[in-house]
């Protein structure tokens, strides 16, 4: 880079003057005081009624419809609703452009109109004024600005959550530095309180059954802990050095070095090149590009087989470094981790449906999605069979595609009243994200191919996991247990056997659905035995009190007051069981 071109957007290394310094905090802290509970969900309800999106949630008729196919004219009708959603979520700031995103990989649970239109979110902001982020840095790094020879002004991204910027530290290496803009933590947290407090009522009014697959407050609380993860810059980076461990043996493949990293703060290798969507064609030769190819996917195949994941690997997120022409993935925001057991499942149901074994494959699909008693069991086996039979044959290329595959099993199994893994669906995303980055470097050979490629590698992880000590440890702690007690137990039932005392005691639990229903047809009974006590004797009162209205006075009173309220009582009655029909 040329030193004069880099004095006109540098700033010196030295810290900042103390009076400078004070201002800057005081204005940060102005800053978070103006974020409060009673003012965020005014303007969360203000935003919602200004877009016209007030009457959605008020409408119960909505969970009526999510599980089928919607007309023409409703799909329009949607997709102006996702429309007029996504203008809201960016208008609300950081908390809601996460959740959106986190909703568009949750297709089960919206219709695809309006998942469609959330995938345009933009998650670029118009940066905020370098003096706070000079601030930031003073205050987290131990050198402050001292760290760094010089540092751009302008930043070279700015997403709702953090900036980054390039700089050069003192020892020569050029580095990017990733900083979490002011405020935004407490935003964070005060938006979600108010989201789990709506979630909770709208968890209230879903029908038992979705009720008993979906539940929203877990959602909510697995999208908050994500959240935070992504706030502290320190998990970030404890995320990067465990990819760049399971990346070694890929040579082609390389994850930033991280230089330092603090709370708000990250300072990691620059990464001169183009992302993958840009990089000049003629830059890398065709068996370059395969090989790029075949490392990231086995790559990927490597980190799903161990737990990861990495949600958002697309195209944007992964460079062709200009010097070592090795594709460096970088964002290592949407991240984490699933059971290890569902991703060997996931596997086994890309290898069964390879083969047209369907069957298997259902099989195998049952592994992930836990039915629930309100799912019947024949009907999804059949669901399941139906759709993985097309992707028997299918490639990266066409919409049968494996990442849609996984997606289509959700959305199966959510209209069949499963439960579905929380990390499932951005297990998904990443791995169809994955599937459009061998597209994009290498469509002249099948992703599907590649991964059957690994299929050795994956056997030998899965037979190491299982036939591991440590793994199996309590199970050989159980049949150690089992066989040294067994004489002593067999023994006390002979006793029993003997004495004529054996006994086994039987307890039937109701579900708590029937228990509730139950609880609602004993309190409208009880309604309406009152309400036909009070006509009956209202009637008694009229009849005895036109013969004796000299005699007992108010006596025409009380009657008209106990027939009103035996009418009263009768209305209330047929009232709640309209509206539960309804609701």
């Amino acid at each position: 880079m040329d030193s004069s071109s880099v004095e006109s957007i540098q700033v010196t290394g030295t810290r900042l003057p103390p009076h400078e310094k004070q201002q800057l905090r005081r204005e940060i802290e102005q800053m978070r005081s103006r974020i409060t509970k009673g003012g965020r969900y005014r303007a969360i309800v203000g935003t919602l009624a200004k877009h016209g999106l007030l009457h959605v949630l008020q409408d119960r008729t909505w969970w009526k419809r999510w599980d089928r196919q919607c007309s023409v004219e409703e799909a329009g009708q949607l997709r102006q609703i996702g429309r007029r959603l996504r203008r809201v979520f960016e208008e609300l700031g950081p908390t809601f452009i996460k959740l959106g995103q986190v909703l568009v990989t949750r297709q089960e649970l919206l219709p695809e109109p309006i998942t469609a239109e959330l995938a345009e979110l933009l998650d670029r902001v118009p940066p905020i004024s370098f003096p706070y982020i000079a601030a930031i840095l003073d205050d987290e790094l131990a050198g402050g600005l001292e760290t760094f020879e010089w540092i751009r002004v302008e930043p070279l991204g700015s997403a709702s959550l953090a900036q980054v910027y390039q700089a050069q530290l003192r020892d020569g290496r050029m580095c990017a530095v990733k900083v979490v803009r002011p405020a935004v933590d407490k935003l964070f947290e005060t938006d979600i309180r108010i989201i789990k407090r709506l979630v909770r009522r709208i968890q209230v009014f879903l029908p038992s059954n979705l009720a008993a697959a979906l539940d929203l407050p877990g959602l909510i609380e697995d999208y908050y802990s994500s959240s935070l993860d992504e706030l502290d810059l320190k998990t970030e980076a404890k995320y990067m050095d465990e990819h760049r461990r399971i990346s070694a043996e890929f040579a082609t493949v390389h994850i930033p070095v991280v230089y330092q990293a603090t709370s708000r703060v990250l300072v990691m290798e620059y990464i001169d090149g183009w992302d993958l969507k840009e990089f000049p064609v003629d830059f890398l030769s065709f068996e370059e590009r395969f090989e790029r190819m075949l490392d990231l996917a086995h790559y990927y195949i490597k980190t799903f087989s161990e737990g990861f994941y990495h949600a958002d690997p697309h195209g944007s997120n992964i460079m062709i470094d200009r010097r070592t022409k090795k594709a460096v993935v970088i964002d290592w925001g949407m991240v984490g981790r699933m059971d290890a057991i569902h991703t060997e499942a996931i596997f086994r149901l890309l290898l069964h449906c390879r083969l047209n074994q369907a069957e298997d494959a259902a099989e195998a699909a049952l592994d992930i999605i836990q039915p629930t008693p309100h799912t019947n069991p024949v009907e999804l086996k059949d669901q399941l069979r139906s759709m993985i039979i097309h992707y028997s044959d299918s490639d990266q290329a066409s919409r049968y595609n494996w990442g849609n595959l996984v997606i289509q099993i959700i959305v199966i199994g959510m209209k069949n009243y499963c439960r579905i893994p929380n990390g499932l669906a951005l297990w998904a995303k990443g791995f169809s994200a994955a599937e459009g980055t061998a597209r994009w470097l290498c469509p002249e050979i099948s992703f599907h191919t590649v991964v059957e490629s690994a299929d050795v590698q994956m056997l030998r992880r899965w037979i190491a996991r299982r036939f591991n000590y440590r793994a199996n440890a309590g199970f050989l702690t159980e049949i150690s247990k089992l066989i040294g007690t067994f004489p002593r137990r067999f023994n006390k039932i002979l006793e029993k056997l003997a004495w004529n005392d054996l006994k086994m005691i039987v307890e039937n639990r109701v579900s708590s659905d029937t228990i509730v229903f139950a609880n609602k047809l004993v309190n409208r009974f009880t309604l309406g035995v009152l309400s036909a006590g009070f006509f009956v004797g209202g009637t008694i009162l009229t009849a005895f009190g036109s013969s004796a209205v000299g005699t007992v006075p108010g006596l025409r009173g009380l009657a008209a007051g106990v027939l009103w309220t035996s009418t009263f009582l009768a209305c209330y009655v047929l009232w709640r069981i309209v509206r539960s029909r309804r609701a």
